[in-house]
């Protein structure tokens, strides 16, 4: 066996093994700790739900309720189980118009906690906003028992007695929701609800601008002060109010409903048209404005366009833009006559009597003690009667 020769040492190998292991202590001791480690989420702060719910309110106080709402969404999303937040949503929701997001919400609050008695009010609310006044009521009956000296709860069951025709309870409860609340926004507005519906114009006028006092952003608020009067036969007035409602909710067609009522009686019907054209924009689909652009037309004499939206009206049917309308059912309601009677008379007017006749006929059977139906259907089938004998008779041919 023979023995291999030894290597002879290279200092240089040994001064890189020395610079390696140097640098692998510097990075260890100095870069890995400030640095971030890979592929682990990095944490984001979160905002205290209490900062969204004070911008609502401010935003509200500013009267601008879509930016509350927005807001009031926000805190629900960083504290969903809160049915605080929920319920004043879903309030501000009900003064903006937008109810059946309202009844979500209240629900989700009610959901939330069942012993909040303001969850229960704010869904009653809006029950009784959507025409549910029978779970409007059980649900405000609920929140009295839980709080039975909270001044909004008796002020929305004012609201819904009333819209139950109860008039006598309604005016006592709105009385002891101000009562207990003298400065409460929906105080104000259940009293001049109850006063307006009881005919005292005057009065529910004063409790409105009450209430606008508080807030006067508030479209609902306007749109009662515009109905208070017209009923009082101060359109010019009532003409400010609805416009004030329009231009805070656009998307509302019963202001521009309104007002082109108004110019109708005043006999500004080209006005009347503009304003009635536009609530059918809002609401492309509601026979009621539909039968009320109608009835301007022909009031303007534009016998073509009113037969179209008439005829959507009573028979139903799909617009140019594809909205489905449904048709009304003849009822003695006055302005559902209005619309029958307006659309059988242009029928009968241009020609159509084929088709005007038995709508003339149904409406002497079905609203036959309306003595306006029954005089526009008298009038009706002698316009018709008169056209038959005009009618050229056509010459017998000669053998």
């Amino acid at each position: 066996m023979t023995k291999r020769p030894r290597r002879r040492p290279r200092p240089w190998r040994i001064l890189i093994l020395l610079l390696l292991i140097g640098a692998v202590v510097y990075v260890n001791q100095t870069i890995v700790p400030i640095t971030e480690p890979l592929f682990v989420p990095t944490p984001t702060p979160t905002t205290n739900p209490e900062s969204y719910t004070n911008r609502a309110e401010a935003y509200y106080e500013e009267g601008k309720l879509l930016q509350a709402i927005e807001a009031y969404e926000e805190a629900i999303l960083a504290e969903p189980a809160d049915s605080t937040h929920y319920v004043a949503l879903a309030r501000v929701q009900i003064l903006a118009g937008h109810y059946e997001e309202a009844l979500g919400n209240a629900e989700l609050a009610v959901l939330r906690n069942s012993e909040n008695p303001l969850a229960h009010v704010v869904k009653a609310w809006a029950l009784d906003f959507m025409g549910d006044y029978v779970l409007a009521e059980a649900s405000i009956t609920t929140a009295l028992d839980l709080a039975p000296e909270n001044a909004f709860a008796h002020a929305v069951y004012a609201e819904i007695l009333i819209d139950n025709g109860e008039f006598e309870k309604a005016s006592a409860e709105s009385l002891r929701a101000l009562e207990l609340d003298p400065t409460s926004l929906e105080a104000h507005r259940a009293r001049g609800y109850v006063l307006y519906w009881t005919g005292n114009y005057e009065e529910a006028i004063n409790q409105y601008n009450a209430a606008i006092n508080i807030n006067n952003k508030i479209p609902n608020l306007h749109l009662m002060q515009g109905y208070s009067y017209y009923a009082l036969s101060e359109y010019d007035q009532a003409v400010k109010a609805f416009s004030q409602a329009n231009a805070l909710n656009p998307s509302n067609p019963d202001p521009d409903y309104e007002i082109s009522r108004i110019y109708l009686l005043e006999g500004l019907f080209n006005r009347s048209v503009q304003y009635a054209a536009q609530a059918v924009e809002d609401a492309p689909s509601d026979p009621k404005m539909h039968g009320n652009l109608g009835v301007m037309y022909a009031k303007d004499g534009q016998n073509t366009k009113a037969l179209e939206h008439l005829a959507l009206a009573v028979h139903g049917g799909i617009t140019e833009s594809g909205e489905i309308v449904t048709g009304i059912p003849l009822s003695y309601k006055p302005r559902v006559i209005e619309v029958f009677s307006s659309y059988s008379l242009t029928l009968a007017r241009t020609g159509n009597c084929q088709e005007a006749i038995p709508i003339f006929q149904t409406m002497l059977s079905e609203v036959g003690e309306n003595e306006i139906a029954v005089a526009n259907a008298t009038e009706g089938l002698s316009i018709c009667q008169a056209n038959i004998e005009e009618e050229p008779v056509a010459p017998t041919p000669t053998p």
